[in-house]
């Protein structure tokens, strides 16, 4: 068996810092903030058009200006995220269990190792796959290069992920999926899909 973790939201709960990084952008803008239910309701793939949806307006500046400023931000709080609780006991749990364990992110490459690297739990995944830039317009490529470089052997591939983007790759890809509701998407937008939807992530132990 392989499981195919998304990051964001999934493992790292980092849902308040990117408000907070968000509210200091929309703040420099005149524009209004936002809190985090409205953020859960709006918060989707690709960025661009959850920036659309907060108020930006693309053509008096570029996408690039605030996904970039984002980032910076990002970077400075990072250290405010924490994981979410139960990471480290279930990547202990399907290590010992021998499955292999990937990371598939909308997290640019190298920011993604070293974030990884500085929560400590790098050393759990077999592979890791981000994106190649900082404008997080999905990771679907991303994970079809993943998918043709692992191979698939035993046909037992599991992604989870905390968002509809998850989903939508799940499903394009024909892996099965499991989603979390204690990340960037409310469980009232996630229900309305065919798959399993849990709380926790200690309640992967009763499915997987």
């Amino acid at each position: 068996m392989t499981i195919i973790w998304d990051f964001n939201g999934t493992l790292l709960n980092d849902m308040q810092v990117c408000i907070d990084c968000m509210n200091v952008m929309l703040k420099e803008r005149d524009l209004p903030l936002i809190n985090i239910e409205r953020y859960r309701k709006i918060f989707s793939f690709p960025v661009r058009d959850y920036y659309v949806k907060l108020g930006f307006d693309f053509e008096k500046e570029p996408y690039e200006i605030p996904a970039h400023r984002f980032i910076d931000l990002y970077r400075d709080a990072l250290h405010l995220a924490p994981l979410q609780p139960e990471v480290i006991e279930m990547l202990e749990h399907y290590r010992k269990k021998g499955f292999r364990q990937i990371i598939l992110s909308a997290m640019e490459q190298e920011f993604l190792e070293e974030t990884l690297e500085i929560k400590g739990i790098h050393g759990y995944f077999d592979n890791v796959a981000g994106i190649r830039d900082h404008l997080a317009e999905g990771k679907l490529e991303i994970a079809r290069e993943l998918i043709n470089s692992e191979g698939n052997i035993d046909g037992q591939m599991q992604i989870i992920g905390d968002t509809e983007h998850d989903y939508e790759v799940a499903r394009a890809l024909n892996i099965s999926c499991i989603l979390v509701a204690h990340g960037h998407q409310s469980y009232e937008r996630l229900k309305k899909y065919d798959c399993l939807i849990i709380d926790e992530l200690k309640e992967l132990k009763k499915y997987l």
